[in-house]
């Protein structure tokens, strides 16, 4: 292991858990009755939307998805980025 792989791990794995804390702080917003003209709520949204979108629009286009009264794209997202991060570490580590 040299130093600058290591770098790059440390950098994405901290990249990683920024990403998966904002969709974590989302899921939670999403339950409590807040104003999204807040800004913060506006910058959790930004950061997770553009990883949200495509898993739940994945997600309804599938046959299993089609009916579903709840939005399972946190979930699916949460565990690719886990897998995200397992597989930069096999490779750079």
């Amino acid at each position: 292991m040299n130093y600058t792989s290591y770098v790059i791990y440390k950098t994405a794995y901290y990249l990683l858990r920024i990403i998966d804390m904002a969709i974590l702080a989302r899921v939670i917003l999403s339950w409590l009755p807040i104003s999204h003209d807040n800004q913060v709520i506006r910058l959790i949204y930004q950061l997770t939307e553009p990883i949200l979108a495509p898993i739940r629009n994945f997600i309804q286009r599938s046959p299993f998805g089609r009916n579903l009264m709840l939005d399972f794209s946190p979930i699916v997202a949460i565990a690719l980025i886990s897998l995200l991060e397992t597989l930069l570490r096999n490779v750079l580590l």
